[in-house]
Parts: structure tokens; sequence; C-alpha cells
């Protein structure tokens, strides 16, 4: 039997071998986190934060949830910086706060206390949609265990916990670095300058002016390449910083003409505030305490425990990497990864060096601590995941090497844990005390009516905000031994001033001196409500102008009453991480309580 020629094969286009689609495709790594996965996991911590966070710092109510309840209830306290003589805060800021605060009361049953916790959930959003941003680029600019590894120091960290739905310019200067440096890192479709400056000038001018010194690593990046290239690339090098600078004038623009809307004059708030932080002749910030060098490398530590360390080890692991892998020398990858390492030393450096330190300063660096010690663990898993027998690392066996990183890894899971349940169970109260005034029920049923005073001495720095008051219900201040200056109120008169009068009519008793005004306080006698906190185990003789109100049982009654830690009698390292009510925990270690109360005069 004949066989008939087999058919010849159908001629395709010619493939060059080392063409991108001819080339086999690399099997997904096992590290690998689909964008939308991480997201979710993002959220799910931030809206964690969101929920159980207590507020770290007076500023934050203060400064922003009291102008934003002014703007959506028409009265707040005010500090000076909203004084039209100084004018360093921001109200387009503010007023985007308070339109995600408004919207909440289009929505089924709306309170106060509603509203405050739907502005925290918009902002723990906004967090983890910025977080997965950089995460996808670190996953395929660098490598998917990098991302990964990324995800975890944030999500596990009590840093994030503080910081991720923190209503504070430099939590918003956070979120703004997360989009900038993926900008400046994203290479895929063209380098991106513009995007990247413009994200950093957003967390800048609506932020924290400071934070925009973050990209100053990619700026010299990209003047080196610069300078490197011919004149064509020097050209479009140009024009990317070019209308990445006038976007964020523009937008500087844009922040003034509203500010010149609410002060009733042109004010560049982002200017003010540097100018009132280097160049006031006052005091500036350092009358409001300074720490010593010491203060970010503690506070780093206990807020991400091994990965603050490993953010501190990136760039030396980087260096000896460099010296003695056999991949030698690229200097674009090598400068590349020198400039994502840079900007969180930077900024420690800078920091460090200012005597005024505060927590939330190192908020706009925590997307840079998190990459740094993702690059770190990368490094160090990367050398002992080594199998060649010829190394000291192969010589190893595979399992115990598993088990000491696994080991590694639960033991900061859990240091961060504690540090969260310990923060919340701690400090938590003040969360809670309002409800039965009413503010978070519909229709607000509670005690207490309008005009009354809810007063506050000694805690006076732990007031959550008047979102937590009914409405017609104010906060005021009755002297203790505190001799700085308190906030006072914002004008609430209407007729005939226009809108929002309060944020342009002359202030009294304002001072940038942190100077005592004895005209913030009323008489107790004018007290409704009052809040005080009662430590039993402290035997030490109360100063004059702070008695104990909850022991004064003929003028006042509890309302109602929370524990909070009485941090004076507490160990550090109970203060630090949570500590089960047991008797198994030695009586050294035991967490001390006091209680923090809502009293009502009696009638």
């Amino acid at each position: 039997m004949i066989m008939a020629p087999p058919a010849p094969r159908p001629q395709g286009d010619f493939v060059h071998p080392d063409a991108q689609h001819a080339k086999p495709k690399r099997a997904p790594s096992p590290f690998a986190i689909q964008p939308i996965t991480a997201f979710y996991i993002f959220l799910v911590a931030n809206f964690a934060a969101a929920l159980f966070a207590p507020i770290q710092d007076c500023d934050e109510v203060f400064n922003y949830w009291e102008p934003t309840h002014y703007l959506t209830h028409g009265y707040g306290l005010q500090t000076w910086e909203y004084s039209p003589d100084y004018a360093i805060r921001s109200w387009f800021y503010v007023a985007l706060h308070a339109v995600v605060g408004s919207f909440r009361r289009l929505l089924p049953r709306p309170t106060k206390v509603a509203e405050f916790y739907f502005v925290r959930y918009a902002l723990a959003f906004l967090c983890a949609f910025c977080q997965v941003l950089l995460f996808r680029v670190i996953s395929f600019t660098l490598n998917p265990r990098i991302g990964l590894l990324f995800l975890i120091a944030l999500v596990t960290s009590p840093g994030n916990f503080h910081a991720s739905a923190a209503y504070l310019p430099s939590s918003f200067a956070m979120y703004a670095s997360f989009l900038g440096a993926a900008a400046f890192m994203n290479w895929r479709g063209g380098i991106k300058t513009s995007w990247g400056i413009w994200w950093f000038a957003v967390g800048g001018i609506l932020g924290w002016p400071f934070a925009s010194a973050l990209c100053a690593p990619f700026m010299l990046e990209e003047a080196i390449f610069a300078m490197m290239s011919d004149r064509q690339r020097l050209w479009e090098t140009m024009l990317r910083v070019g209308r990445g600078v006038i976007a964020g004038l523009l937008l500087m623009l844009g922040d003034a003409t509203i500010n010149t809307f609410f002060y009733r004059r042109f004010e560049v708030v982002s200017w003010n505030i540097v100018k009132y932080n280097i160049f006031s002749s006052t005091g500036g910030p350092d009358l409001y305490g300074t720490e010593p060098w010491t203060f970010y490398f503690r506070n780093l530590t206990i807020n991400f425990n091994i990965w603050f360390v490993l953010a501190l080890l990136s760039l030396p692991l980087f260096l000896i990497q460099k010296t003695f892998t056999a991949k030698q020398n690229n200097f674009q990858s090598g400068l590349r990864t020198m400039v994502f390492l840079a900007p969180f030393y930077m900024w420690l450096g800078i920091f460090t060096l200012q005597p005024h330190k505060e927590e939330r300063f190192m908020y706009p660096a925590y997307p840079f601590l998190a990459l740094n010690a993702a690059l770190a663990a990368h490094m160090v898993l990367s050398a002992f995941g080594n199998s060649d027998p010829k190394t000291m690392m192969g010589k190893i066996p595979a399992r115990l090497r598993l088990f000491v990183v696994a080991s590694i890894l639960l033991v900061s899971l859990d240091l961060g844990l504690t540090r969260i349940v310990g923060i919340y169970t701690a400090y938590s109260a003040p969360l809670k005390l309002y409800e039965p005034l009413g503010a978070g029920v519909f229709r607000e049923q509670g005690v207490g009516g309008h005009g009354d005073n809810v007063c506050f001495g000694k805690e006076w720095y732990r007031f959550p905000s008047s979102y937590f008051l009914p409405r017609g219900m104010h906060a005021k201040f009755v002297r203790s031994e505190f001799r700085g200056l308190l906030p006072g109120e914002f004008s609430e008169a209407r007729t005939g001033f226009g809108f929002f009068g309060g944020t342009w009519l002359p202030t009294s008793g304002l001072n940038d001196r942190n100077e005592e005004d004895l005209a913030k306080y009323v008489d107790v006698r004018q007290c409704s409500f009052l809040v005080d906190t009662q430590y039993p185990e402290n035997t030490d003789p109360l100063p004059p102008h702070e008695p104990d109100y909850i022991a004064d049982s003929e003028q006042w009654d509890v309302v109602k009453c929370e524990p909070f830690l009485d941090a004076g009698k507490t160990h550090f390292l109970s203060r630090v991480l949570w500590m089960p009510e047991s008797d198994l925990v030695p009586e050294k270690y035991r967490r001390r309580w006091g209680r923090h109360c809502l009293l009502r005069r009696k009638r």
C-alpha cells in the first residue's frame, strides 16, 4: 500500500527566538497574590483600625474633627491654628472630610457618631486603595515575595493600626506617599515622573508640607539619568518634571483659593506651616515638648518590632549582597534599589535631629519603612534558602530553616497583635463613655438636654470630639493644673456674616506661644456633666485644681464608667503589650486600672 506523503506544515510568520512572546512563560511565583485579594486584606486591617483604634493624639480632635464638626453642625472648638491671624490649617482638607461626613446623613438612621465612623471607614478604604497600588508595583517591579512581605509588614503592625484611619494630615501624606512611590517605581508603559511629583505635591499641599521631601531621592535619580542621557532624553525629563511641578502649583493655587473663601484673605497655608515651624520667632513647635534622639527608634521598635530592625538593616544588607554575589554590577538596577531604600533613612534622620517629636511625624514614611523591611527580609530569605551544600546555609536542614523563619514571623505577628489588643483594651474608654448622652442613637434619645455643658478638667486631651455629644450640647473646660493654651470656640454668628463666619471673624485669647488664656474656662457650677478619671492606687495628694470629682457623691452622680489603664502604676512591658487578667501573670506585670467616668450634676 502506497501512503500519501504527509501534508506540508503550514508556514507561519517567522518568530525570532529572542522575542518576548517567543520565550516560554515563567511559572507563576508561589508568593504571588492577586491585587484584589491584597486589597481585601488591607481593607479588613484598616476597617478594624477605623472601628477600634483609640484617638492617639488630641491634635486629631481639636485641629481636625472639631473644625469638621463646625462645618457640618455649626459649632465646635477652635484652636489658634485656625485663627485668621495665623491660618496654618487648610480648610480645603477639612472641607473634603466634611463632605464625606455629611453624605452619611443621607443614609438611613443618621447620627453624629455614625458620621464620625463613616469618615473613618472612608479613610480606611482610601488607605487600602493606596496600599494595594504600591503593593502591585512592588510585586511586578521587584519580586512577588517582596510584595507579600510588604503586605505582612503593614497589616500586622500597630503602626498601621494607628495611622491607616487617623484623621491627620500626616496620615493623608502617608496615602500620597503610597501613590507617589508607586508612580516613581513603575516604569511600565513609560516613566511616570509627572504623576510621582503630583502625588507628593498632593500629600504636601493638602496634608503636611514636609512630606513632599520624600520625593527627593526619586528626583535625584531623574537628574542622574538625565545627565547620563542624550539631549533628547534630557528634554523629555525636563518636560516630565515641568508637568508635575505645574500641576502641583495649580493645586496650591486651588488650595489657596478655597482657604481665601474661609479666611477672607489670601492664604497659602502650606507656606504658613513651613514659616511657623522653621522661621518662627515665638518658639515654634518646641513649645509643645521635646524628646531625646532615641524617641523614634523606641517608638518604631514598639510599633513595627522586627520589621523596623529589618528596615534599618536594608541598606547594609543590600551593599553586602552587591559586594559578594556573582551578579555584578548593574549600575542602573543598583542605583534604583538605593533610591527605593533612601526615603526611609532620609526621613528618620531628619526628624531624629528635630527636638520636637511625635509619633505621627513618622506616618508619611511608613510605606518606605515597610518597603525597606520587605527588601531586607527578601535578601535574608534568599541567603537562608541557599541549598548549595558547599555553603554554610546549605548544610542546615531545610526543615530547620523553615522552622526558624516561621517562628520569627509568628513572634512578630504575636507582638503586633498583642500591642494592638493592648492599646484597645487600655485606652478605648473615651470612645465608649458618651453612649448614655445619645449622640449615637437615632433621634438622640439620651440623658441630658439641649444647652447642657459637658466639662473637662485634667482629662481635656481625651475628649473624642463633639461628634460624641448630641446636637446643642457643648464641650467646656474647667481649670486644672494644665497651664497651656486650650481651644476656644468658633463664632456661631450667622446673621450678616454669610456662610461659616466663625472661620474668618476675629478671635480673642488665641496665641502661638502656648500661653494660658483664663477666658477659656467656665465655673464648674455651669457644668451639667463632667468627665474625670480616678486611679484608686494613686495615694499621692491631689493637686488643688484636680479634685477627685468621682468621689464627690454629694455633687455628682456616676452615669457611666469605663476601665482605663493606670499607666503610672503599670509595668512598662504591660503598658506596651496586652497582658491577660489572670492569676498566672506575676503580680509585677499585672495591669493596673483606673476608671474613666461620665458624671452628672445632682439636681
